[in-house]
């Protein structure tokens, strides 16, 4: 149970931290040999850029999380704090089902990747790999806009 919390609280973060010191020790090493060796990893630039589309998904998670998505608020601000509690709900149902839409769709393109066996040309590493970074991070925002939901209308209904 634990762990479940820990996970709940500081997943994003600790991926995030995580990953980001990964890709500056990667890189820097990269730049390093490059330049005073005159030699280089054929799978650093890849990886990093593999590593990045998962923090791009995850942060987008995290963003969800800690409401921090940009908003235009104008048609918002025009009603009651009741109407714009309603209004949250309605945006975050649809913003939920438009985020398990792609987390199923974007997991049956991963399932045909990985099917078909294409490697990516550094690593040699399946490409269904670098897709899933959207199923992830779809699915994790998903499960972060559900919990949203449930908050709204606990909030709602006091």
């Amino acid at each position: 149970m634990k762990l479940l919390k820990w996970l709940d609280k500081n997943f994003e973060t600790y991926f995030l931290i995580g990953t980001l010191i990964f890709m500056v020790v990667i890189i820097s090493l990269q730049v390093f040999l490059r330049t005073f060796f005159h030699f280089s990893f054929s799978w650093a630039e890849e990886i990093s850029r593999y590593v990045m589309l998962y923090q791009i998904w995850v942060g987008a998670a995290l963003a969800v999380k800690e409401d921090a998505h940009l908003r235009i608020t104008t048609f918002r601000d025009r009603f009651s704090k009741k109407g714009q509690a309603k209004l949250e709900i309605f945006v975050v149902v649809l913003w939920t089902v438009f985020a398990a839409f792609m987390t199923i769709k974007s997991g049956q393109l991963v399932n045909i990747l990985f099917s078909r066996g294409q490697v990516s040309p550094a690593m040699q590493m399946p490409i269904g790999y670098a897709y899933a970074s959207v199923t992830f991070g779809c699915g994790l925002m998903t499960f972060r806009l559900l919990q949203k939901l449930y908050h709204e209308i606990k909030n709602l209904e006091v």
